[in-house]
């Protein structure tokens, strides 16, 4: 792996016996020599300083520089960064049982824990041949010495980035919510490290079976854990329309009640959708909300049947057919529905997107469909928002900073392309390498195989720089991980599905492509299955991962769905 040269600005800290002004009293000094006698008998940490995922730009190991925590740390930093140093606290406290009190105000030159909001831009060797260039919004440096850990960031995304980095680096152990007897060290050395793409993401489809706010908080916890940045929520489909909508309320209140196999539903009140875009918020997590029209709208037609074509109400549907619903293109009455709608949810979403979804309208003509898109940009942009869409908008024109997301399976899309020059952004989503409602292999208990059957390496093992022809790397703003539900009926299932295929995409997001390597990438996801367990995280134990102990595979249901254990 390559790594970062270090300057005498950034070496180790000084050890507190030589903070210019400052005598240590000799119970502090008593503290860090047994500490340090201690660490010079203990074992190397459990966890090697490459074995991130996903994986970092640059790492610097030092194998005579671990740091082990003890009960009497305590976390400083700066105040911009305090809600960061609270999370990091909250994943700490429960498996270590340590206080780790948080205090801000002017930071040490060292101690055991120490988060800094850099006011300078912050600049790294980027590339082999030596150019520099910022750690951007996202970016961080891990410092770890014997004396503590340091994160260094210019934004407190780059910090919460960086504090997700320090909890890999301890034990596996420090992910369960009860205290363990454990040595908590994190490998010595530095890290310097910032994003591919600005954009990466996961769906979580939310239409065809509902979910509930607590479900929908812990795929939030579970995206962010691996550094990416983008919660698209698809709210309205078919089989229900899951957001409350004051100028429409029936579409809720009739049009939440169903659900894919004849469920009760559900919808999010407006509290509910900004618990959920408060809660990522915080997490550095931004929720991307999908109104899909004009088809997959047969929940609205139910709700208000002067949308419909022949303005007959359509029996509610919980099937999990496409393409045979739509909004009524020629009628004024739809245009003034997309217009409160997506004025409502663009009020309620402070993130730039707005998805308009736009697939698989098959029963509207191709012009019509054009026309109704072209006007339907336009309304989502007087909101102030940037329209984004599957790629079948790319026909219709475009509009400034307009973002399409492909899900194609065939890298040769000239539609595509063209939209792209004349000025389309791209999410990618290859439905053939990247839909975690995939199955695995074909005897996966739940999932769909349209598209093939996705296995950890076929995830992992593609380039979004290069994936569409005619489309260059810097017209991709990122990439996004697609779970539909039709089949998908739980949390536990919502992860078996996720897990361990989101690490794999969340690294192609993330890494720089130089670092892209299979067999690498599998030993250090390897080291992850143990800390799923203790998160109590259920998850699909891949043949293709050399896990170090086998978990169990989830116990397949008489519905032929999986279970809660793994």
């Amino acid at each position: 792996m390559p790594t970062i040269p270090t300057t005498p600005a950034e070496s180790a800290p000084e050890p507190l016996d030589r903070l210019p002004g400052r005598q240590p009293a000799a119970a502090e000094l008593a503290r860090t020599a047994a500490r340090r006698a201690g660490d010079q008998l203990a074992p190397p940490a459990p966890v090697r300083l490459g074995d991130v995922v996903p994986a970092p730009e640059r790492v610097l190991p030092d194998p005579a520089a671990d740091f082990t925590l003890t009960g009497d740390a305590a976390i400083r930093v700066s105040p911009a960064g305090r809600d960061v140093a609270e999370q990091l606290a909250e994943w700490l406290r429960p498996a270590t049982g340590f206080p780790l009190p948080i205090a801000d105000g002017p930071l040490p030159a060292d101690g055991p824990l120490v988060l800094t909001l850099s006011e300078a831009p912050l600049t790294e060797p980027v590339d082999a041949a030596g150019s520099v260039g910022g750690l951007g919004d996202e970016g961080y440096r891990l410092d770890v010495t014997p004396a503590g850990v340091r994160i260094t960031a210019a934004t407190a995304a780059g910090l919460f980035h960086g504090a997700q980095t320090v909890r890999q680096l301890l034990p596996a152990a420090i992910d369960g919510a009860a205290p363990v007897a454990e040595r908590w060290a994190v490998p010595g050395g530095s890290i310097v490290d910032r994003p591919r793409f600005p954009y990466r993401g996961a769906m979580l489809d939310v239409a065809r079976h509902f979910f509930p706010v607590e479900d929908v908080l812990r795929v939030v916890d579970h995206l962010a854990r691996y550094k990416l940045n983008h919660l698209h929520l698809h709210l309205t489909d078919d089989q229900g329309w899951r957001i409350a909508v004051d100028s429409w309320p029936r579409l809720a209140e009739v049009g939440g009640v169903t659900e894919v196999g004849g469920g009760t539903g559900g919808f999010y009140t407006r509290a509910d959708y900004r618990r959920i875009v408060a809660y990522a918020a915080r997490r550095h997590v931004t929720v991307v909300p999908e109104i899909d029209l004009p088809g997959h709208t047969n929940a609205a037609l139910v709700a208000y049947p002067e949308l419909a074509p022949g303005k007959v109400p359509p029996p509610p549907y919980t099937g999990t057919e496409v393409g045979f619903s739509y909004v009524d293109p020629a009628d004024e009455r739809t245009y003034a529905f997309v217009a409160d709608v997506v004025g409502e949810v663009a009020a309620l979403t402070p993130g730039p997107w707005l998805h308009l979804g736009g697939d698989e309208a098959f029963k509207v003509p191709a012009d019509t469909y054009r026309a109704f898109v072209e006007r339907a940009q336009t309304i989502v942009a007087a909101t102030g928002k940037t329209v984004v869409g599957w790629h079948q908008l790319a026909p219709a024109a475009h509009v400034d900073g307009r973002v399409l997301q492909w899900w194609g399976t065939n890298g040769d899309d000239r539609e595509t392309a063209d939209a792209v020059r004349r000025g389309a952004r791209l999410i990618l989503s290859p439905g053939n390498r990247v839909y975690l409602d995939m199955k695995y292999a074909a005897d996966t208990p739940i999932g769909h195989d349209w598209a093939g059957l996705i296995d950890v390496h076929r995830a992992y093992d593609w380039d979004p720089g290069t994936h569409l022809t005619g489309v260059p790397a810097e017209a991709v703003l990122g990439v996004e991980a697609p779970l539909w539900t039709e089949s998908v009926t739980t949390l536990a299932e919502v992860e078996f599905m996720l897990f361990p295929r989101l690490p794999a995409v969340a690294e192609l997001g993330w890494s720089p492509r130089s670092t892209h390597d299979w067999g690498g990438f599998r030993e250090r996801l390897a080291g992850h299955g143990a800390r799923w367990t203790a998160a109590g995280i259920t998850f699909h134990p891949s043949p293709d991962v050399p896990w170090p102990a086998a978990p169990t595979v989830p116990t397949q249901r008489t519905d032929d769905t999986t279970a809660d254990t793994h």
